[in-house]
Parts: C-alpha cells; sequence; structure tokens
C-alpha cells in the first residue's frame, strides 16, 4: 500500500483503513498480532507518531487491543466490528453518491440484473 499525500483523508487513517482491510482479507486474523509501531513506521515511511494516532484510533473503536509489554493484538470481534464501521459509512457516504448517480443516469429496475452481474463478476475476481 502507499500513501496518497493528495488525499482529503488524514495518513494515520488511511494506514487505519489498509490495516481493516487486512484484517477482513484474514491476513491479521483475530488474536494475531498486530506489526510494532516501528515496523509499520518504517514499511509506509512515516513517523511513528503517526502510526501510534493509527493505533490508539483502532484501539479506541475495540479493533485492536494493546496487552502492555507485549504489543497490540487484532481483537477477538474486530471483524464484526469493521463490518458495522464499513457498513455505517458506506450509507452515510458511498449510498447516497450511488443514488445520485442512478438518477443522473436515469436507470431502472430493468437495469439491476446488469449491475448485480457485474457485482457478482467483480466480486469473484476480488477472491481470487
Amino acid at each position: 500500500m502507499s500513501i496518497d499525500f493528495k488525499s482529503t483523508k488524514g495518513i494515520f487513517q488511511q494506514i487505519a483503513d489498509h490495516l481493516c482491510h487486512r484484517i477482513l482479507e484474514n491476513k491479521l486474523p483475530p488474536g494475531e498480532r498486530v506489526p510494532s509501531v516501528r515496523d509499520l513506521a518504517a514499511e509506509f515511511e512515516v513517523n511513528r507518531n503517526t502510526l501510534l494516532r493509527t493505533y490508539s484510533i483502532l484501539e479506541d473503536a475495540g479493533i485492536i487491543v494493546n496487552k502492555r509489554g507485549i504489543g497490540f493484538f487484532v481483537a477477538d470481534d474486530a471483524v464484526e466490528l469493521i463490518h458495522q464501521r464499513e457498513r455505517e459509512e458506506f450509507f452515510k457516504t458511498d449510498y447516497p453518491e450511488f443514488i445520485n448517480k442512478v438518477t443522473l443516469l436515469g436507470l431502472t429496475s430493468d437495469d439491476m440484473p446488469e449491475l448485480m452481474k457485474l457485482l457478482c463478476t467483480s466480486g469473484s475476481s476480488a477472491d481470487n
């Protein structure tokens, strides 16, 4: 992952999103130790304070837990918490934009089978 320094989303939030996606992809399963602040700071070429802020946000959300002296670990219910957070974000941001686009394009229920086919096709290719 590369950081988009031109994004309106903060670097710490971009890294948090990346870690959440790794959790959802089971690359960081529940109970597994999260890479250290030092390691991730080096990987993303950012200041360690940026990673501390990222970890603080994820810890406050209950997605990771700090085991003092050992490090941060993925919470047992992290996947559910991330799904809930992503759904809320979708309905707050993406869904209104989607509905606006559907309206602008004049799409109807007749267009839905084609849309669903596209969704199913892109979903299966993302799994590979």
